[in-house]
C-alpha cells in the first residue's frame, strides 16, 4: 500500500511503483474511473489501446489475416500501394 499527500493545488504524486505498474512517465496522461464507489487509476494510453483492440477483434481473421505471415504479407503489400501512390506518380 502506497500513500500519497494532497497538495494545496489538488496535486498529487503518484508513488515511483504505481508509476511503473501503470507505466507511465512525466507527461503522461491518467484516468481516474469511478466504479462501485472507488476511484481507479488508470494509463489512459493502454485504455486507448485496449479499447481499439477489442474494436478491431476478429478483423484479422474477416480479413483472411490468419497468421504471422500473413501479416508480413499485408504489410508488404500495404507498403507497395503507398509507395506506388506517392512516388511512382511523380516520377
Amino acid at each position: 500500500m502506497d500513500i500519497a499527500r494532497i497538495s494545496s493545488k489538488g496535486q498529487v504524486t503518484i508513488p515511483i511503483e504505481i508509476r511503473r505498474k501503470l507505466g507511465v512517465k512525466e507527461g503522461d496522461k491518467v484516468i481516474f474511473l469511478e466504479k462501485d464507489h472507488n476511484i481507479i487509476l488508470l494509463n489512459a494510453n493502454r485504455l486507448a489501446f485496449n479499447s481499439l483492440q477489442a474494436e478491431m477483434a476478429g478483423e484479422a481473421e474477416k480479413a483472411g489475416v490468419t497468421g504471422e505471415q500473413a501479416v508480413i504479407d499485408l504489410v508488404k503489400e500495404v507498403r507497395q500501394t503507398i509507395w506506388e501512390e506517392r512516388y511512382e506518380g511523380n516520377a
